[in-house]
């Protein structure tokens, strides 16, 4: 106890420290000066310096964005969020229509009650393909087949699976759309073709647009499905005919079912065409070489205008087996069928003119002199030249012959001498100033243009020297001349009304879908024969002579109260001698000849050339002059007093020798 007292003691008497010296070392003792170092304050400015840009870089870029997105892009993107609300249909537009030159309905539009499905917001499981494909009669594979070729596309458009269906099959689908999601009836417009297959090669028809027709065309004119154009004026005039497409809007829920119809954009249909074709002369022309079964072509045109009346290639096609894509076996057997239906023989058919480009070699005669109205030439069946004999068709031969008479009944003699006066380079001058050797621009696909041969063609072409006795033959329409039917029929009307050669015409007026006119063709010149009126003339009372003269080759095509010119042909296919004894009937039906003829009226006031060009119908006068015949009784029908009919196997001997050429 001493101890501890002691110990307290002692402490008491220790000195106390103050408050004040206390703190004075601990400040001492905490406070440390050191000297200011400059560089490393400026490296925090410059970083504090970055760092505000950054924030200001950052801040300007959310900024602008949301004024790119809210002013700039604000209605876009608000159309957006509409278009998640609204959804749109496409509605297929009319086409136009297309009349004849009288306003008579030849292609039309009628309702069509086509079915589609929805894939957008809809499943496809087999349940309901099978239900579909038990509805429409058609396989699975069908179904599935027209599912996968619109793979590729957005999954609003809706997918058609059927076309054209019946009401039965409408009805059933509209009272059962509740066990079957996503699939509607949908109506579009269907061409009507009124006369069938009539001018088929003209007039064309439509199909599926393929794959590489749509990323040709301009984006948003078409889509897959769509009905286009694929032949004749269905396809070259696609962007008159087509019209705009309407539009059908509905608003849709958020699990994408409509809820109602909202106000859409009509479609505006596409513009009529009328054409210079006579319905009533192409069906009489079609006709008759359906029922003889002729393959080849009918021309006619107005003489002072070049609108054509008929455009006949025959057989025509059989529209119907194209619609909806043409089946192998389809295709295959208008590949190997031997009248050739799939050529277009007005502008691709190319065969020897034979005696019809007589005219042109009479024409140039006379206008380089060569020959006039008293030039005669003795014919005695044959001409010799060289160490060759030609031949002319009538063996017994002609005797003295003019302009006139050789023109009537055809003389091979004369005219290898006119063409061997002026030679094959002059003939093929006047070739093409009366349209033959070139195209005449028709309104037509993928026409030919001929050929009239020249020396340099020929050095071109095989490297090889012209021949003199080449030229006999061209002079008499054989050898290497080429001309197309339609080309022929405009030489005649060129020489009927005095030289002019016209652009042939196809579409007179389009109107728009209001009715209102947009569009009057008028008549075009190509090219004008000049200062050959009175040369023509005698030509033409020579091709007067051909039809109602006594020895003329072209008696078959004779009217009672009208006057026809006209000059027959017939185009040597081939020459072989191992069916020379057999009768014409029995030679093989590719070997025969080609049956020309091509003639104009009234003989004294020309208004209508008619060119008939008969495949393998051995002669001009009695196979294809008949033809020409009942076209022209069309044209003059209530002008003329109706003839006994002449047609092949009616003709006299004595009649088909005269027809021969």
């Amino acid at each position: 106890m001493k101890n501890i007292r002691k110990r307290n003691k002692w402490r008491s008497k220790a000195p106390a420290k103050t408050s004040q010296q206390s703190d004075g070392r601990q400040g001492a003792k905490m406070t440390k000066i050191t000297q200011r170092d400059d560089g490393e304050l400026d490296i925090i400015k410059k970083r504090v310096l970055v760092l505000s840009f950054v924030l200001v870089f950052f801040f300007g870029v959310l900024i602008s964005r949301l004024w790119y997105l809210q002013v700039q892009k604000g209605e876009q993107f608000a159309l957006l969020a509409e278009n998640n609300r609204v959804r749109y249909v496409e509605v297929a537009a009319p086409r136009g229509n297309i009349f004849d030159r009288k306003g008579r309905e030849i292609v039309t539009n009628r309702p069509s009650f086509n079915v589609v499905w929805s894939r957008e917001d809809n499943r496809l499981d087999d349940q309901l393909l099978k239900k579909m494909a038990r509805i429409l009669d058609v396989d699975i594979s069908v179904l599935l087949a027209r599912i996968r070729k619109m793979e590729n596309t957005p999954g609003h458009i809706p997918i058609r699976l059927a076309d054209d269906i019946d009401w039965e099959k409408v009805a059933y689908i509209e009272n059962n759309r509740l066990d079957l999601p996503g699939v509607k009836i949908e109506v579009v417009p269907l061409r009507v073709y009124h006369y069938d297959n009539l001018a088929s090669h003209l007039i064309g028809y439509l199909g599926e647009i393929n794959k590489k027709e749509l990323k040709a065309s301009k984006e948003g004119v078409y889509r897959g499905g769509d009905l286009v154009g694929k032949m004749g004026l269905e396809k070259i005039r696609e962007f008159d005919l087509r019209g705009e497409k309407g539009r059908s809007y509905m608003e849709v829920n958020a699990l994408g079912f409509e809820q109602k119809n909202l106000k859409g954009e009509e479609p505006l249909p596409g513009s009529d065409l009328q054409l210079t074709i006579d319905i009533d002369m192409q069906k009489i022309a079609e006709d008759i070489m359906t029922e003889n079964d002729f393959a080849g072509a009918v021309v006619a045109v107005e003489v002072n205008s070049g609108r054509q009346l008929v455009l006949a290639s025959a057989p025509t096609l059989q529209i119907n087996e194209f619609v909806g894509g043409i089946s192998h076996k389809a295709w295959n057997g208008m590949l190997e069928n031997p009248h050739h239906p799939l050529l277009n023989k007005v502008v691709q058919g190319q065969y020897p003119p034979a005696s019809t480009y007589k005219l042109v070699t009479a024409a140039a005669g006379l206008a380089e002199g060569v020959i006039n109205s008293e030039t005669v030439m003795y014919c005695p069946g044959h001409y010799r030249f060289g160490n060759r004999i030609y031949r002319c068709w009538k063996r017994a031969g002609h005797g003295a012959v003019n302009l006139e008479k050789a023109v009537a009944e055809s003389c091979d003699v004369f005219f290898y001498q006119v063409g061997l006066r002026l030679g094959v380079d002059r003939l093929a001058e006047y070739a093409k100033k009366l349209g033959i050797g070139k195209k005449t621009g028709v309104e037509m696909e993928h026409e030919k243009g001929g050929l009239a041969p020249t020396s340099a063609w020929k050095k071109r072409r095989y490297n090889e020297v012209w021949q003199e006795g080449e030229t006999l033959s061209v002079a008499i329409g054989q050898g290497f001349d080429l001309a197309t039917p339609i080309q022929i029929c405009m030489m005649t009307a060129a020489v009927a009304n005095g030289g002019t050669l016209y652009k042939p015409m196809v579409i007179e007026k389009i109107f728009d879908s209001d009715g209102n006119l947009v569009s009057h063709k008028q008549p075009q010149v190509a090219q004008q024969f000049t200062g050959q009126g009175r040369n023509l003339r005698l030509i033409r009372e020579g091709m007067k002579e051909a039809v109602n003269g006594r020895h003329g080759t072209g008696r078959a095509a004779r009217l009672e109260g009208i006057t026809v010119a006209g000059k027959t042909g017939t185009a040597q296919v081939v020459r072989l001698k191992q069916y020379k004894h057999l009768k014409e009937e029995d030679i093989p039906y590719k070997y025969r000849d080609h049956a020309w003829f091509t003639c104009f009226a009234p003989a004294e006031n020309p208004k209508i050339a008619v060119t008939v060009l008969v495949e393998h119908g051995l002669h001009g006068g009695s196979a294809a002059a008949p033809v020409a015949k009942a076209v022209l009784e069309k044209y003059f029908e209530g002008s003329v007093k109706k003839m006994p009919e002449v047609s092949v196997v009616r003709l006299s001997r004595q009649e088909k020798e005269l027809a021969a050429n």
